[in-house]
């Protein structure tokens, strides 16, 4: 098995943590960053299990923006 490293994002929501891969469209919580992203590593492999990692995106400088939506 190849490894690869791999930026995730990691954000409270509610009593949980959130984490989220920004290259695949992987995510998972835990009730502590840490579990949270454990489980996204657990996420990760059984979604890279059958995928090639050449079909996975290379994000650079991913940057945390605030916008207004609107929502009825």
């Amino acid at each position: 098995m190849k490894k690869s490293r791999m930026k995730a994002i990691v954000w409270k929501e509610g009593e949980y943590h959130v984490a989220q891969l920004l290259s695949a469209d992987v995510s998972s919580f835990g009730s502590s960053k840490r579990e949270a992203l454990a489980n996204l590593r657990e996420a990760a492999e059984l979604y890279f299990e059958d995928a090639s990692l050449r079909d996975v995106r290379n994000v650079e400088s991913p940057e945390i923006v605030t916008t207004d939506i609107v929502h009825a």
